[in-house]
């Protein structure tokens, strides 16, 4: 099997390397099969996508939406070289999941509307498949109905007519989205279970996500959640595209 690709903008060691962990374990993966470029510290090097099997977009602390005048110069060249690779990618609608921050670089490239109508708090939430999400093949095995965690403070307010809606939530309408047949983004994160969210809450406490003192709340409020469908998602483009 060719090698993965996970692009990843975390500048906190701990939590990008706890993000490579689950995308791995989650996958089904070894280490040595899931290629990391953590973009908030590097340029984006030159890649062959022929030989990787797929390219993943985890989570980030920055948004898509935010106005130019106040984005980093290392966001705003991070936004440029994904937006660059995603011309090929989508060009060759080579296969690519996007969590969370997929949603924004992807929506973005597409042409959807991206802001910040429909953030949601760190939570649980429901997340209930479209008609053609029940019939995506990267969805085979999932249930109708499943709850996964989210957090975010933008999400995709509309999508062009050319890309599918696959999966909503009662307060957030696109949760997930393909465009051609190969190229995923998802709002919810499938990587994450409960150490993995408490891990990120505790992280991203000073982030604006919550007032910081509510910390131990929103901790506790995720605790006993039973999240365990949508890390079936890794698993199941691990196996569609690394074959």
């Amino acid at each position: 099997m060719k090698p993965f690709l996970l692009l990843s903008t975390r500048a906190d060691d701990r939590a990008a390397a706890e993000e490579h962990a689950a995308f791995v374990r989650f996958g089904g993966l070894t280490p040595d099969l899931l290629h990391r470029v953590r973009l908030e510290a590097e340029p984006l090097p030159d890649l062959d996508l022929d030989r990787y099997s797929g390219v993943f977009i985890g989570g980030s602390p920055f948004n898509s939406s935010d106005p130019e005048d106040l984005k980093s110069a290392v966001q705003r060249r991070v936004e440029a070289e994904l937006a660059g690779l995603l011309d090929e990618i989508v060009d060759r609608d080579f296969p690519f999941l996007g969590a969370c921050y997929g949603v924004g670089t992807l929506g973005v490239h597409q042409g959807a509307v991206i802001d910040s109508t429909f953030g949601e708090p760190v939570s649980s939430v429901s997340i209930t498949l479209s008609e053609a999400g029940r019939a995506d093949p990267l969805l085979a095995g999932i249930p109708p109905r499943f709850d996964a965690f989210v957090g975010h403070k933008e999400a995709c307010r509309s999508l062009p007519d050319h890309v599918t809606l696959l999966a909503s939530s009662p307060t957030c309408p696109v949760q997930m989205f393909r465009v051609k047949q190969n190229l995923y983004a998802t709002q919810f994160h499938p990587e994450l279970d409960v150490p993995g969210i408490v891990l990120r809450i505790k992280t991203y406490r000073n982030a604006g996500y919550f007032p910081p003192d509510d910390t131990e709340h929103v901790v506790a409020g995720v605790q006993d959640a039973e999240v365990n469908v949508p890390p079936r998602i890794l698993a199941n483009f691990v196996r569609r595209y690394g074959a």
